[in-house]
């Protein structure tokens, strides 16, 4: 398995600039969205990450052809026809954000045979809410042998409120509300980036939704959609990510190709902690750290409230803090896994059911450590920074799931890190976390 190995003779303090990636997030419905027209669709900015090339190749078995030109990070695709309606496990199972394929491939083909998914361990994430908002535009689904199947002659406007909030549901009913018959009102709507920007790409390509960025969208469908060409948004979690970077190594970091206000949440906790976060362009941030960083009480909640995707990183932030920490976790169950890894580097962290209790400042050094999900594996690539000595990242498909030449970047800020194969990452004890 594939590995990272990051040297630190002393903590480092990183300085110098970083061009932020597209959004995974944001590009992976922009592709499940091709699906519902024949026209050419180009999309530029595609972050080049394990994701991206796992959702080309689900949608490629589904009839797309496309062309990934990788300098560019541009990506045309087109479906000129539907040529299966079925997503397998095989593909499926490696991403959860495959559950996207659902609504186009019912809206436009009429039916829909789409293999419950997997994705990171962090918890209960369950397809209900999809399942029943497309049951109320008269889909008739079932469930059977791990494959939710679905059918419809023409989708039917309606009014759906969901119960709770959701990202991935709200992306999939709008998507299928867009070739549905007549008006859909659709309540409680996630408002994070990733789902405006999906929205502006549907508005595009022919689509009317009105009140986007809002908690209630109006969609009237349409008979079809067109091609367009759509720029992918900043990744905004990747951008945060370097954030603590800086914070934490007391570092002096320019961060490029940000969307300032879509991290207003996590600015406003790194501030709060003593860094400085300055605006000097319309998509420039610099980020400076403290040699003091003071200890924050974080509650994860959706947008615009403070990202789930960022605690994992902040957790390592607070280990260097003057002081007791709490991090409340109100999103995922189980997403507490990277805090076993940490205490193998020399943390103290409690868990309490939904919280986090960390003590600092407490001194890391260099150990073999086990990357969990995609951001647990972000956080340990930033302990890495601070942590005396060598250490050693297990599992990182992980990270290449989300983060686009995470090693690269941070090579060219000074750090000593290598990516190799390691056929003995099974060798070591997991550290206990006390509960």
């Amino acid at each position: 398995m594939e590995a990272l190995r990051i040297y630190t003779e002393k903590p480092y303090c990183l300085r110098g600039e970083v061009t932020i990636s597209g959004a995974k997030n944001a590009v992976l419905p922009a592709i499940a969205a091709c699906l519902l027209t024949e026209d050419r669709v180009e999309l530029t900015n595609v972050p080049l990450v394990k994701d991206v090339h796992t959702m080309l190749t689900l949608v490629s078995e589904l009839g797309a052809t496309y062309h990934l030109d990788e300098g560019y990070k541009t990506l045309n695709l087109e479906v000129k026809k539907i040529k299966s309606t079925q997503a397998p496990y095989k593909l499926v199972r490696a991403m959860r954000a495959s559950i996207l394929v659902l609504g186009p491939l019912l809206a436009r083909s009429g039916r829909a045979t789409v293999a419950l998914p997997g994705g990171c361990a962090i918890g209960t994430r369950p397809v209900d809410l999809h399942i029943s908002g497309l049951q109320k535009l008269g889909a008739n689904l079932k469930i059977e042998h791990g494959y939710i199947i679905a059918e419809a002659e023409r989708l039917k406007g309606a009014e759906i409120e969901l119960e709770k909030k959701t990202v991935t549901g709200t992306e999939n009913l709008v998507m299928a509300a867009c070739l549905a018959r007549g008006e859909t009102i659709l309540k409680n709507c996630a408002l994070e980036p990733e789902v405006v920007s999906l929205c502006e790409l549907l508005v595009k390509m022919g689509a009317k939704i009105d009140g986007i960025g809002e908690e209630t969208l109006r969609i009237t469908g349409a008979r079809q959609l067109g091609g367009v060409k759509h720029r992918i948004i900043p990744d905004r979690i990747e951008t945060g990510t370097f954030m603590v970077a800086s914070a934490l190594t007391g570092g002096d970091l320019v961060l490029k190709e940000v969307e300032p206000q879509h991290v207003e949440a996590i600015t406003n906790k790194l501030v709060i902690a003593g860094s400085q976060v300055e605006q000097s362009d319309r998509n420039i941030l610099r980020v400076k750290g403290s040699e003091e960083i003071k200890p924050l009480d974080i509650t994860t909640a959706p947008y615009p409230g403070f990202p789930t995707d960022m605690q994992a990183q902040f957790m390592v932030l607070m280990t260097q803090a003057n002081g007791r920490s709490i991090i409340t976790e109100t999103i995922f169950d189980r997403r507490f896994s990277h805090a076993n890894e940490l205490l193998r580097l020399g943390a103290c962290i409690e868990i309490e059911g939904d919280k986090a209790i960390i003590k600092g400042k407490t001194p890391l050094s260099g150990a073999e450590v086990m990357a969990t999900d995609l951001r647990a594996s972000a956080c340990l690539v930033l302990a890495g920074l601070i942590a005396t000595g060598q250490t050693t990242i297990n599992e990182i498909e992980h990270l290449d799931r989300g983060y686009e030449k995470i090693e690269e970047k941070l090579r060219q800020l000074g750090v000593k890190i290598e990516r190799f194969i390691n056929n003995n990452n099974n060798n070591y004890k997991k550290a206990e976390v006390k509960s």
